[in-house]
């Protein structure tokens, strides 16, 4: 689709993959306006195929488009797309040969500000595209919990930023910090926040989970610095199905460090699209390493990451109505 400042949305059409022609003044090149989502489709074992919670990801890249000024979509031209793009590509949606395979089309649906002009104001041209790729599971032979680095010289986002949209610009923010965790032998990077470098914020592409040993499971609480997580938003509402008490507060690193050794905290773990949930197994620090105090083989998430999957997959019964039907 297209949007034109006279014209607005326009041009809706399925179309063959292949390079984008895009003029070298066009406005994303310069001024990096703009945004993108990620969501999953699913193959149900009677061949149907699903989405889950389109709608969290149509409102999320609407406040994604609103803060990088670029034009909103709406849930029905979303959504429709999913759609369209799945009538013609469903053959490319893998079938799970058991529970245990994670298989699926991974979609991504991105805006772009396409019009040709050197100068810093809102575009007057902007192109939305969907793409797709079939995707394996995330971790090959069995999810392991993973290290993480805690970035002491970099900040992923800062108050009044766009932390909380979804562009390309946070990513590349945390790419540096990547950088050092890859240095240090981990598989993702935590960042503390801009103004006091205390509190949790988010790994570079995942919320973060905290669960204590009195049944409680916490995730940092939403501000304009954290990217709303689709999966943390479903983790919590299960979490309350399941009979544990989600909070959402802020969490320091100290409170982290001082409850990993106490035994307080009992497991931590990361979640997002790609990964499902994954448990964090240590945070790697300048100051050395917070493990949990007697380990944990990661009881909470593991059934939490069962419960998801079910749902995703069509094994259980979708009370919440969190199910969208594509084909």
């Amino acid at each position: 689709m297209r949007w034109t400042l006279d014209t607005g949305w326009h041009g809706r059409e399925v179309r063959p993959y292949g390079p984008l022609t895009l003029d070298p003044a066009a406005a994303v090149l310069h001024y990096a306006q703009e945004i993108f989502e990620g969501i999953k489709a699913y193959r149900h074992a009677d061949g149907s195929v699903w989405t889950f919670r389109p709608e969290k990801n149509a409102e999320r890249f609407r406040r994604s488009a609103r803060r990088l000024a670029l034009p909103e979509l709406s849930d029905e031209d979303f959504i429709g797309s999913l759609k369209a793009l799945l009538a013609q590509d469903h053959t490319w949606v893998p079938t799970p040969k058991s529970a245990a395979d994670e298989c699926s089309l991974y979609l991504r649906p991105f805006m772009i500000a396409s019009e040709k002009f050197l100068g810093v104001r809102p575009a007057h041209e902007v192109d939305y595209y969907v793409i797709a790729s079939p995707a394996a599971a995330y971790f090959k032979g069995g999810v392991e919990p993973v290290s993480i680095w805690l970035s002491s010289h970099y900040n992923r986002a800062a108050p009044g930023g766009t932390g909380f949209a979804k562009c390309g610009g946070n990513y590349a923010a945390s790419l540096a910090a990547q950088k050092e965790a890859s240095a240090h032998d981990c598989g993702q990077v935590a960042f503390l926040d801009a103004r006091e470098n205390k509190w949790i914020e988010e790994l570079g592409g995942m919320n973060l989970f905290f669960v204590f040993k009195d049944g409680r499971i916490a995730t940092p609480r939403l501000t304009d610095t954290i990217l709303e997580g689709v999966t943390r938003d479903s983790v919590l509402t299960l979490a309350r199905d399941e009979g544990l008490s989600p909070e959402e507060r802020p969490i320091s690193i100290d409170e982290w460090r001082e409850g990993a050794a106490s035994g307080e905290i009992t497991e931590v773990f990361a979640c997002g699209t790609a990964a499902v949930i994954t448990p964090v197994g240590e945070l790697v620090t300048e100051e050395g390493h917070i493990r949990l105090a007697a380990g944990s083989d990661n009881p909470i998430a593991k059934r939490l990451r069962t419960k998801l999957l079910d749902l995703q997959y069509g094994r259980a019964e979708d009370t919440h109505g969190w199910l969208t039907k594509l084909v």
